[in-house]
């Protein structure tokens, strides 16, 4: 693990160092409160932090309030741990009410430093697997089991957002609506597991066809919506034939079969001036007439003009 060592005094931070290399940290250091501050701004700092209270520039309890009004913005936890040769008890409250996890007086002992260290780096592995826990579920929260596409959930609220988006920027935005044609006879035929297959499938060929930043989610079932913001009809019309033939163009190959698949598709655009359920709702309608017209196809609806 690094660690980063704010002391001006050189023989000090020379002692520090060489500890805290021999017992296998990885060491950075600082000359003075300023250059602690800077190196702690940098990529990937350090999260094990020493500073010595008294440094030219920043002092060390300055530090302390600087990385905790920084860490309201930040997830990853920075353990700080006051080296001073101040001990009366007001001090080392003022130490810890700036922020500061921990204090050692010097001259200090080599083991309590140690254990101390030990210590704070428990605290910072912790931390790093609760918040490396917290992602994974909230990533679960949003994303459908099966595909990997965002759930119904996250998708409706990605509709949300780019409604707003696009109300504010007096913008556009379409989306598309589409189902797998027959998609019982597949199940039916080769088995529910070729569909579940047949479904990612969808969805990876669906993800090559659009826009970095259009978005695709399971609406249930066999069916997906594919959000395009910033999409006028004929934009949206383009991607949605391009994903049509992504799909129809090349079968499935599931476990060696070859399974043919198509999807019919519905488009809704509007202008920031609907609500989610509108926009669905025409986008629903148009994909019924793709189905009634003969599915493998695109069906167009707008609420309003552009």
């Amino acid at each position: 693990m690094r660690i980063l060592i704010a002391e001006d005094d050189v023989t000090s931070r020379l002692i520090l160092e060489n500890m805290l290399t021999k017992w296998g940290y990885d060491v950075v250091t600082a000359t003075d409160g300023n250059d602690a501050w800077k190196k702690l701004q940098e990529e990937d700092s350090p999260k094990l932090v020493i500073l010595d209270w008294m440094m030219p520039g920043l002092e060390g309890i300055e530090i302390c309030r600087k990385i905790r009004e920084n860490s309201k913005k930040e997830d990853q936890y920075t353990y700080v741990t006051l080296l001073t040769a101040k001990e009366s008890k007001e001090n080392i409250v003022a130490g810890m009410d700036a922020g500061a996890d921990d204090y050692i007086t010097k001259p200090f002992d080599m083991h309590e430093l140690r254990v101390r260290v030990r210590a704070g780096q428990r605290i910072v592995q912790l931390q790093s697997e609760l918040l490396e826990t917290k992602k994974s579920l909230e990533i679960q929260s949003r994303t459908d089991p099966l595909t990997g596409v965002l759930n119904r959930r996250a998708i409706l609220s990605q509709i949300e957002n780019e409604l707003s988006r696009a109300k504010r920027d007096n913008g556009h935005i379409s989306i598309s609506m589409l189902d797998l044609d027959h998609f019982k006879n597949i199940n039916d035929t080769f088995g529910h597991l070729a569909g579940d297959a047949v479904l990612r499938e969808t969805t990876n060929r669906v993800e090559e066809a659009i826009r970095t930043y259009d978005a695709i989610g399971r609406f249930g079932g066999e069916e997906f919506i594919v959000v395009l913001p910033g999409a006028k009809q004929s934009d949206a019309l383009v991607i949605a034939e391009r994903i049509r033939l992504k799909i129809s163009d090349k079968n499935a190959d599931v476990d060696g079969i070859s399974i043919p698949f198509t999807i019919s598709q519905g488009l809704a655009t509007c202008n920031g001036k609907s609500t989610v359920d509108e926009l669905i709702a025409k986008a629903d309608e148009a994909l019924y007439r793709a189905k009634e017209n003969g599915r493998n196809r695109v069906e167009q609806a707008s609420l309003q003009a552009e």
